[in-house]
């Protein structure tokens, strides 16, 4: 396998096909609520779409070109990644993963911190060369045209990726579904994999008949996200096609589909503005929408979703739990699922996007996990 450069390309005659169709979107009335429980104000979708059609700069591809970014060919299918090569001789080799709605221009701020500690006041023996692949079917790779691309195929690739790339000893760290991946590669490939770091930590909730204060909370912020947020997943999870074709067809809806995600995973005062900028929320959204993304991204739920997050993890591994993230088990129910638990911290803020949220504090966690097995 030869990898090719690649950057990212946004052309005038896309941009002005969007702008038309927000400038056209049909609107649906009002919710008739005053809060976000009926899922994203009207308001604030019009005001979110307002900006992307007049304001933005749709400067995200020339944000991720500041980085080295290739395509190659892992099992038969064009995957797209960012490798940042420490200029630390020492470095250790790291790939990073991805989530939905995510891709690989949420690690933007992290991608220094790691790669080059020495010029971020950080100690260079933490330095990593850092490979972040887009998911497949997700961003800049190639979207699959059979069923089969789940959680352990891609884990396989990856490790096949990071092989051709000279690595034969790496690291692997991940949040949403690049936590499972990441999990999972440690299991598909233990004699490379020195351990496997992630954020969001999906572990069986509720299984000691003496909970804790902390359990019994986590267990009922669990039972509610089931109740009330997990919509999404269900129709991802089961009619991935049939929602493509209006997130497809309508900017406005492919915004509000991620936009509310914003809101509901990330440690906000109510308005997911007070934990991402609007450029960082639309730079997301324009990814999908640019690449058209939206059914191809589904299907991982379709293939993987109530599998994905399950089986032991044997590697030595670290958890970093933050406090608006989707699950938050103990450090012993996190046991249960994984066997050599070597790094177990819980941050005082952030959400599910950590890498966005709060870079240096997700940095700090990844390097202090890796000097344990680097």
């Amino acid at each position: 396998m030869v990898a090719e450069p690649f950057e990212a390309h946004v052309s005038e005659a896309d941009i002005a096909d969007l702008r038309e169709r927000l400038r056209r979107t049909r609107w649906p009335e009002a919710e008739t609520v005053d809060d976000w429980s009926q899922g994203l104000p009207l308001a604030y979708a019009q005001e979110l779409c307002r900006t992307w059609a007049e304001d933005y700069d749709f400067g995200f591809a020339a944000r991720l070109n500041a980085f080295p970014q290739f395509r190659d060919t892992v099992d038969g299918l064009g995957i797209h990644f960012l490798h940042v090569r420490s200029p630390e001789p020492d470095a250790f080799p790291l790939v990073i993963t991805h989530g939905w709605p995510g891709s690989v221009l949420e690690f933007l701020d992290v991608l220094g911190p790691l790669t080059d500690p020495r010029a971020h006041g950080g100690d260079p023996a933490d330095a990593f060369h850092v490979v972040a692949p887009s998911l497949p079917g997700y961003g800049w790779s190639d979207k699959p045209v059979k069923a089969g691309w789940g959680v352990e195929r891609t884990a396989r690739a990856w490790d096949s990726l990071m092989v051709s790339l000279g690595y034969e000893r790496y690291g692997a760290q991940g949040g949403d579904w690049g936590s499972a991946v990441t999990g999972v590669l440690g299991e598909v490939a233990p004699g490379r994999v020195a351990g496997v770091h992630v954020n969001m930590a999906a572990a069986p909730l509720g299984q000691f008949d003496d909970p804790t204060p902390e359990e019994q909370a986590a267990l009922a912020a669990a039972q509610e996200f089931g109740r009330t947020g997990r919509g999404y997943s269900g129709q991802q999870s089961t009619r991935p096609q049939t929602l493509g074709y209006g997130l497809t067809d309508s900017p406005a809806g492919q915004a509000a589909w991620i936009a509310e995600k914003f809101w509901a995973w990330t440690d906000n005062n109510g308005h997911p503005e007070d934990a991402l900028t609007r450029r960082q929320i639309l730079d997301a959204i324009s990814v999908y929408w640019f690449t058209a993304s939206a059914t191809s991204s589904a299907r991982l739920y379709w293939e993987s979703f109530g599998t994905g997050f399950r089986g032991k993890i044997t590697a030595p591994s670290g958890i970093s739990l933050y406090p608006k993230e989707i699950t938050r088990p103990s450090r012993r129910e996190a046991e249960l699922r994984f066997t050599d638990l070597r790094w177990f911290e819980q941050l005082p803020h952030g959400g599910h996007f950590a890498a966005m949220e709060e870079p240096e504090s997700l940095v700090e966690q990844v390097r202090g996990f890796f000097r344990l097995v680097r």
